[in-house]
């Protein structure tokens, strides 16, 4: 049995070594040069060619070198009847949140208008508002979200989450499902979006959205790019119904050099970096759900193929 890493355009050698150091046994091959096809049953990908993994026809498990799998199911000829497995681990959640919580309390320090007014050569303070009068609103309380919310209610801050099923979070208000979209949006005057990419929430982030949304509010984009509708967000701002955005994740990545969230002033790009994979991190969970597969037991962190995630 051969583990197949399929990352065009990554350090695979770096994952290869972190995998070997927890197991110097592992038959490890790197796309492309993957030997016989049919000894390949194990694959760790990242933006695989759309039908590559048809090829192996004794494939049992992707693995997703994320915590996303979008880029997994999107291929069409997905082969059938094999796991696909996402990454759940606290050094990629506690980096998520962390840039969460920097985004907002940048947000609600001002810190971006005083920069702006230091290239001005401006000295001129600006109003707080008080945490408790600043409602911030999360889209997706999975591992992250939860860990998110958990951080910002110590900073005091009033958190509602928002969800596909009912969720049950400790010192959070939570909603759930199309009929309470509605008054979760109404309450947010910081929209932060954490959901899977799926055909249910992809374009989530639109004018209907933004509309929603108190006069002024602020949305983080950390999760999928195609959830933003690129030119309602642009025109959201013009018209004043948005104050702004920070944005990790782009339709496009690189972002190309003349979009126009690079020159604006009222958003923040980030090169998608508020939670990088790290090897050392992660390798442990995927020679653990290699075992398992070669052993016939199901791997750890299924995905629900139906919902996406």
């Amino acid at each position: 049995m051969a583990l197949l890493i399929i990352t065009p355009g990554r350090n695979a050698l770096r994952w290869q070594r972190e995998l070997q150091r927890i197991d110097s046994k592992l038959d490890i091959r790197i796309w492309p040069d993957t030997g016989a096809p049919k000894e390949i049953e194990f694959a760790f990908a990242w933006n695989h060619p759309a039908g590559e993994l048809q090829k192996y026809p004794n494939l049992k498990c992707i693995a997703s070198l994320g915590a996303g799998v979008d880029h997994i199911l999107q291929d069409p000829d997905l082969p059938e009847n094999v796991f696909v497995t996402r990454v759940v681990d606290p050094l990629l959640t506690r980096s998520m949140s962390e840039y969460i919580v920097l985004t907002v309390l940048n947000r609600r320090r001002n810190f971006c208008v005083y920069r702006e007014k230091q290239q001005k050569k401006k000295w001129h303070l600006e109003p707080i508002v008080e945490f408790s009068r600043c409602n911030i609103g999360i889209m997706g309380l999975g591992e992250i979200g939860k860990s998110a919310a958990k951080r910002l209610t110590e900073f005091s801050f009033r958190v509602f989450g928002w969800s596909r099923t009912p969720k049950q979070i400790p010192k959070i208000t939570t909603c759930y499902g199309n009929h309470q979209f509605m008054q979760f949006l109404h309450r947010s005057h910081i929209l932060i979006c954490l959901l899977p990419l799926t055909p249910l929430t992809k374009d989530i982030l639109n004018q209907s959205t933004f509309d929603n949304l108190p006069e002024g509010a602020y949305v983080i984009n950390v999760a999928r790019g195609e959830h933003l509708v690129e030119h309602d967000l642009l025109q959201a701002i013009e018209t004043g119904k948005l104050s702004g955005a920070c944005l990790d994740v782009f339709r496009q990545e690189p972002l190309p050099k003349k979009h126009p969230f690079r020159r604006h002033p009222k958003i923040i790009v980030t090169p998608h970096i508020a939670g990088i994979t790290a090897p050392e991190s992660v390798a442990g969970q995927v020679v653990e759900n290699y075992t398992r597969v070669q052993m016939g037991e199901p791997p750890l962190h299924r995905v629900n193929l139906q919902r996406g995630y």
